[in-house]
């Protein structure tokens, strides 16, 4: 059987060519172009050791890599411009392609193609490199060079000169609508009349906008699968999700597209994106930082925070936006509650107990004091109700007069909300009361210590069932920031199996630089070893 022509360019060979690798490599191709998932399936090598690459991480062994494939949605049409084949010897060989998508540019494609027991040739390794996009719309909805430059003084000399800023979606900025992760909120927005301080306290200090980043809708989310425009890459977990509800700031500063994420938390939404994606994220006291021309979602909850890539940026960042005043100083005395390490998955309990015997044994963290800081399940029932509640009141105008415009897991939360009694949200806020009082008493001059999330970050193919238990067993973990309206940072200190998970650290309120120099000591000792 002759052997296809795969390009009318030249393919260049060196030494001889295989019986069969030029037809492989033009199914595969063909797979790829009509998104034949078995097909591409069995053209990669079975086993653990296949490996695939991209600008967006490393996947190690044919599932991982089958996942990744299954989540997305197909590829760019291509042609193929050039072959270049390079024979190791007769079972395996070099295939190079440069190939032309038919939106425009250049790719380059580089495979380890191996002959199989039954006959078959499969990749065993793949690098692939796409052309350069302007943006991912998946984490940007606009950039500019920069889009609102630092305001003088600080723009020469500041303690964030030079940085760029990925602001959620959230914030008003000057002449631009507010989008809200939602394509019909966005149509109906108008341009913001002033910028949000929020905004305006790091443009002081020299940093400069980069770009309005993507959020989950509303910022009801924690899981950073947008329906409307798409989900952010995971860098560190390539196939994972990249946490939500601020996707995009964090996805933005893990592919050192920006310096800084603004974002928000009311529930984890900046520490569950640093914990998948092993940045540092910290929820500032509540309060603590104007929220003026912030979209609300549950005011009672909702904190301005950041996300950065090491803990110099994150300081400078908190310590521009922070009234100096009201910090306050917290010892390096710590707390672990045994409830709370039981809420996460079992493999990061182990990854929890190693990291904090790693950081006592370097001399780096004295013995945490055992607490207990009561019923977590009863705790999140409370949180839940009160941050439905306020959910609904912000934003109930706007869903009831737009059925069908959100996405089906936040339509299905604010459905939930809208069921919201007085009388019970009345005994909840009761119940928040006590709750916080509890805790406040174990933060008394104490630093609590926790996993930033119940798990790594999940396959975006994970079925819903799936998400939903790790997002309430993460809620779990998270809410009780929230309650207290305490500051709470992850450090991406551990690790489970590559993937990262964050240490979190949750001081008594107003400690939020106090809690950025104790992690930034931890950093001291490497982590895994």
């Amino acid at each position: 059987m002759s052997e296809p022509v795969i390009v009318p360019t030249p393919t260049t060979v060196t030494g001889e060519l295989p019986d069969g690798l030029l037809a492989a490599f033009a199914g595969y191709e063909e797979a790829l172009a009509t998104n034949d998932l078995a097909a591409l399936d069995a053209f990669f090598a079975p086993g653990e050791h296949t490996l695939r690459g991209d600008a967006t991480g490393l996947l190690v062994g044919h599932d991982a890599i089958r996942g990744f494939r299954g989540a997305r949605n197909g590829t760019v049409a291509r042609g193929i411009r050039a072959l270049h084949v390079r024979v190791i010897d007769p079972g395996h060989a070099l295939i190079v392609s440069v190939n032309a998508p038919d939106a425009g540019g250049a790719g380059l494609v580089t495979q380890l193609w191996a002959l199989s027991g039954t006959g078959a040739w499969q990749v065993e390794v793949a690098q692939v490199a796409a052309p350069p996009a302007a943006i991912y719309p998946t984490v940007w909805r606009l950039v500019g060079t920069p889009l609102v430059a630092a305001t003088p003084p600080g723009a020469v000399g500041g303690p964030l000169a030079g940085e760029t800023i990925a602001v959620k979606d959230l914030f008003d900025i000057t002449g631009f609508p507010v989008g809200a992760g939602n394509p019909t909120y966005l149509r109906e927005s108008v341009p913001a009349t002033a910028t949000a301080p929020a905004v305006t306290a790091l443009l002081s200090a020299g940093a400069s906008v980069r770009g309005i980043a993507q959020t989950d809708e509303f910022a009801y989310s924690i899981a950073g699968d947008n329906e409307h425009y798409g989900t952010p890459p995971n860098v560190r977990v390539p196939g994972g999700l990249p946490g939500g509800s601020s996707s995009g700031p964090a996805a933005a500063v893990a592919l050192g597209q920006a310096g800084i994420g603004l974002a928000t938390d009311t529930a984890g939404s900046i520490r569950v994106p640093a914990s998948y994606q092993g940045l540092w994220g910290l929820r500032s006291t509540h309060g603590a930082v104007d929220r003026a021309g912030l979209l609300p979602l549950a005011p009672s909850f909702d904190t301005v925070g950041w996300l950065t890539r090491g803990p110099a940026v994150l300081r400078a960042a908190a310590a521009a936006s922070l009234e100096p005043a009201r910090q306050i100083d917290v010892p390096a005395r710590y707390a672990v509650s045994g409830a709370l390490v039981f809420a996460a998955d079992d493999d990061v309990q182990t990854a929890f107990v190693a990291g904090l015997d790693r950081l006592t044994d370097a001399g780096l963290l004295p013995a945490p004091d055992l607490v207990d800081v009561g019923d977590l399940t009863e705790a999140l029932r409370i949180f839940r109700i009160v941050q439905a509640a306020e959910a609904w009141r912000s934003n109930a105008d706007w869903v009831t007069a737009h059925p069908g415009a959100l996405g089906g897991a936040v339509a299905s939360r604010f459905e939930i909300a809208s069921r919201s009694d007085p009388a019970e949200e009345a005994e909840a806020r009761t119940a928040l009361a006590e709750i916080r009082a509890r805790l406040d008493a174990v933060l008394d001059g104490r630093i609590l210590l926790l996993p930033s999330a119940s798990s790594t970050a999940p396959s975006r193919r994970a079925d819903p069932a799936t998400i939903d238990r790790t997002r309430t067993n993460t809620l779990t973990l998270t809410s009780l920031a929230g309650i207290g309206g305490y500051p709470a940072l992850s450090v991406p200190l551990l690790d489970v199996a590559g993937a990262p998970v964050g240490l979190c650290l949750v001081g008594p309120r107003h400690t939020d630089l106090a809690l950025i120099d104790h992690a930034t000591a931890f950093m001291n000792y490497p982590p895994g070893s």
